[in-house]
């Protein structure tokens, strides 16, 4: 038996790889891009608050719906068609969510945003896995990281920006020129692959939608109900349980699953997805909990705000450029995991040092060690998880991985917002019993506690180190957090490097 090539050859790949970059940039950026901007759609779109927050929530949920399809999507249509088909939707759903004047139409365009957006991430990272040889493997995820990882970053400061000197419309608009040129670039250097006609597991889809959008919806909408005290939030987490007891019940019984999870019994694969839901939880709680912290307790602007967080994504590009040649030339991808999550936990840890007056300089170095953390955390999990797959399996392993991160990322920013708002209210209640007129900390002349102008001052103060301490103590469990998965990369295994297929004697080909 023969052994088939380990990847593909492609005419002009560095036409691919910027395209597929771009498509990848795009849709990972507008998941927070209009985070910044909430406020002024709201007025403009004549929305209240809960049905403005909808305009974030049905994008995340749509595009968590729709990823576990990319697989069954890409063996029907072949990956070159879904990227057009994917880049064309979502580009013309960014125009129409630019146009919309009314609360009811944005959400939709959402909709049809996360829907067309879902399958770009997972496409990406498999489509460049195919394109470099098993050894360049770690460049190409070096690669992909930057989009994925610096996307999230360059968002709200970006939204920001579009909004105070244009108009919220912008948002949206920014993503025509840039789904113009990944869509040419695509169709000019992404190959044609085989298609494969198999019937569309219905059932299997139904009972894993009704699980993925349920479980997102309780995440998103937890803090803002108060949790399982509301009714709505019972009747999500009922719904997500008998989604994926449904869904695994019928991944038991049944020949062939709308999602294998059988993947996940391969040892690096499932060791990568439990450790990318992890890396999830940490890249996006930090990276939410920091803009309200330096704007609401440091009153810093928006723009202000992007560009204290940006030495973060220049400390995450310099590591995934680092990692990368590294594991070109060799070395166990363990190691750089290692000194990465050593990284973040020091940089969580110096977070928890922060006051409410913190000097800029700490917060642009902790930035800095954060991003060289995630960069050589990511890059090397993104290469082992798919060591061990077979190339056929990549992208709709690709799915379950981009998965497991987007659902981490939503459990992080619900369990950590829950924990700053909950701690500031016991703060401020502890903090506030300890202040009289009498308090030997409370400074001379500085709040007027007989008049209300003076008794407010104080309040404010109060619930300004309140909400202080409470970021401080999500910083210290997020250290916690990150040194408990340090363990686990023991579990991973490093295969041998094969002799590339090309320049291999027959025999060593040929079982």
């Amino acid at each position: 038996m023969t052994t088939t090539a380990s990847h593909r050859e492609v005419p002009n790949l560095p036409l691919l790889v910027v395209s597929i970059m771009l498509a990848t940039l795009m849709q990972v950026i507008d998941s927070t891009i209009a985070n910044v901007a909430l406020p002024d759609m709201q007025g403009s779109l004549s929305a209240t608050q809960d049905q403005a927050a909808w305009i974030l929530t049905s994008y995340i949920v749509a595009a968590a719906i729709a990823t576990p399809a990319t697989g069954w999507l890409a063996a029907r249509f072949g990956r070159r068609q879904l990227l057009i088909i994917a880049i064309s939707g979502f580009t013309l759903a960014s125009v129409l969510c630019g146009m919309a004047t009314d609360i009811t139409a944005m959400v939709s365009f959402r909709i049809l945003q996360g829907l067309f957006g879902a399958a770009l991430v997972p496409i990406s990272q498999s489509s460049l896995l195919d394109s470099f040889p098993p050894e360049k493997h770690g460049a190409a995820m070096a690669l992909w990281g930057m989009g994925v990882m610096v996307g999230p970053i360059v968002g709200p400061p970006l939204g920001g920006w579009l909004t105070d000197n244009y108009s919220w419309h912008w948002v949206f608009l920014i993503n025509v020129p840039i789904g113009i040129v990944a869509l040419l670039g695509v169709m000019a250097s992404v190959p044609k692959d085989e298609t494969h006609t198999t019937r569309f597991d219905w059932r299997g889809f139904a009972f894993l939608a009704i699980g993925i959008a349920a479980l997102q919806l309780m995440l998103d909408r937890g803090n803002e109900k108060d949790w399982f005290s509301a009714v709505e939030i019972q009747i999500d987490l009922a719904l997500a349980f008998l989604g994926f007891y449904l869904y695994w019940v019928h991944w038991r019984s049944s020949e062939r699953t709308f999602v294998n999870l059988s993947l996940l019994k391969d040892r690096n694969f499932g060791t990568a997805t439990l450790f990318i839901f992890i890396v999830g939880i940490l890249l996006f709680a930090t990276m939410a909990l920091m803009p309200p912290y330096l704007q609401n307790l440091m009153n810093y602007p928006v723009v202000t705000t992007g560009l204290l967080l940006a030495p973060r994504g220049v400390g995450t590009l310099v590591a995934m450029t680092i990692v990368g040649r590294l594991l070109q030339g060799g070395i166990d991808p363990r190691k750089p995991m290692a000194i990465g999550i050593l990284l973040i936990a020091l940089s969580l840890g110096l977070s928890a040092k922060f006051g409410p007056d913190v000097p800029i300089w700490p917060i642009i170095n902790v930035g800095i060690l954060q991003g060289l953390g995630l960069g050589l955390v990511f890059v090397p999990v993104s290469t082992l998880a798919y060591a061990t797959l077979p190339g056929s399996a990549r992208t709709e392993a690709a799915g379950i991985f981009s998965l497991a991160r987007n659902i981490g990322s939503s459990v992080g920013i619900s369990i950590m917002f829950s924990l700053v708002a909950r701690n500031t209210q016991l703060n401020h209640a502890e903090i506030a019993s300890r202040v009289t007129p009498y308090s030997l900390n409370l400074p001379t002349g500085a709040f007027d506690i007989q008049s209300a102008q003076g008794l407010a001052m104080l309040n404010a103060e109060v619930t300004r180190q309140a909400a202080a301490i409470a970021y401080i103590n999500d910083f210290w469990l997020m250290m916690w957090m990150t040194l408990f998965a340090l363990p686990f990369l023991l579990l991973f295994r490093v295969p041998r490097r094969k002799v590339p297929v090309a320049s291999a004697p027959v025999s060593a080909v040929e079982h």
